[in-house]
């Protein structure tokens, strides 16, 4: 363990350097002298799961108080390596069609976890869409890679955990009473962001309410609910005024030219959500928003998002990681990248009852990464059973 640390600390620069276009895994493999039992084989299961939500969550075309998730598990020459895909409705996934992609992905044609990039590609060939479902695979693939070489993968991509941002926590659209709660509940975070975009009454009210319990930083979040630029820019305006520090995705998808508008007209920086869901997204972005949000479900998991944070940050955007309604395994997941990002929206696993897993902290209100292998988490449910 000891020549092992000391062979890492000495291989870290170049590694970072490599990994935006090599598969770093496998260089670790190689670096290291992984010892590679090729008589073995991958094995996936995986089983159906509900997070269950402290409240109701509302944005603003949606309630709904829990969410679907599938988990996912790759064992491998005594190794196991666990992933996540959680589908909130508007990601148009469900329970069945996750299990149905799950039931046709073969890894036994691979020789190892380390053959990341061809098994990726293969994943992502299975059918057009399916993100959260690929991202279950892409996860689990990484924290077993990860638990064999020994490392978590921020330190495997060369990252300083340090430099990781608080998260916000979120508040949904409630009543005044509600969020007043809510806000109260809020009190370990120093961000806090609010879902808007259900017209200015309500969106005032909501602002105007946390501002009556705290004074803390906040962050927005329109779900593409303003309809008008000039509104849009009227309310941005307004909420400068309320110490609100970012926008993300105020506007729909299709009204481009109106949100590269609003974006040179800002005050503050205009962050895409729904219009940046993969890599290939990103170019078209450029201009039209100041930065993106990076979540797991939406890229096909850590793969992906990686390439997507050095394609940001040589267009000089500006990076935001996000999560949905999850547990702790694919948080802690997305939480790998969080160094290089500017904001943290990581709180997807405080906002349910029924957490299965233990991973990332959020200690002072910062994002706190650990130094356990893979993704960094540990199973503590154990009425989770694959084997059933």
């Amino acid at each position: 363990m000891p020549t092992n640390r000391r062979n890492f600390l000495k291989a870290a620069g170049a590694l970072t350097a490599a990994a935006a276009v090599l598969n770093p895994a496998e260089i670790f493999a190689k670096t290291f002298g992984t010892k590679i039992n090729k008589s073995k084989k991958m094995q996936l299961s995986f089983i159906p799961y509900t997070a269950q939500l402290r409240h109701v969550f509302r944005i603003s075309h949606n309630a709904r108080t829990s969410t679907p998730i599938v988990l996912t598990r790759i064992t491998y020459d005594g190794y196991t390596g666990y992933g996540e895909a959680s589908m909130p409705p508007y990601l148009g996934e469900s329970q069945a069609s996750v299990l149905a992609y799950l039931k046709r992905v073969d890894l036994g044609q691979f020789s190892s976890p380390f053959e990341m990039e061809d098994i990726i590609s293969y994943l992502d060939g299975i059918t057009t869409h399916n993100t959260a479902a690929k991202a279950s695979v892409d996860i689990a693939l990484h924290d077993l890679a990860g638990k064999i070489i020994g490392q978590p993968w921020w330190k495997i991509w060369g990252f300083d955990a340090s430099k990781c941002p608080n998260t916000s926590y979120t508040i949904g659209l409630a009543e005044e009473n509600v969020v007043k709660q809510k806000t109260e509940e809020a009190a370990p975070y120093k961000v806090i962001k609010v879902k808007l975009g259900m017209g200015e009454k309500t969106d005032k009210m909501m602002i105007n309410t946390i501002r009556s319990v705290t004074d803390k930083v906040i962050c927005v979040d329109i779900n593409q609910g303003w309809k008008d630029k000039h509104y849009a820019l009227d309310m941005i305006n307004w909420l400068k005024e309320r110490n609100v520090n970012m926008i993300e995705q105020p506007m729909p998808v299709d009204m481009v030219d109106e949100t590269a508008w609003l974006t040179e007209n800002s005050p503050l920086p205009i962050i895409a959500d729904e219009s940046c869901q993969r890599l290939d997204d990103i170019l078209k972005l450029k201009g039209v928003f100041s930065g993106i949000n990076i979540k797991l479900m939406k890229c096909t998991g850590l793969f992906e998002a990686r390439k997507m944070v050095t394609l940001a940050e040589t267009l000089h955007m500006m990076l935001m990681v996000g999560c949905m309604t999850e547990t702790s395994c694919a948080v802690s997941a997305a939480a790998q990248i969080a160094p290089r990002v500017q904001w943290a929206d990581l709180d997807g696993n405080l906002l349910i009852a029924n957490d299965c897993f233990s991973g990332m902290k959020i200690v002072n209100g910062k994002v706190t990464l650990t130094d356990k292998p893979g993704i960094g988490i540990t199973k503590t449910d154990k009425n989770i059973n694959f084997e059933a």
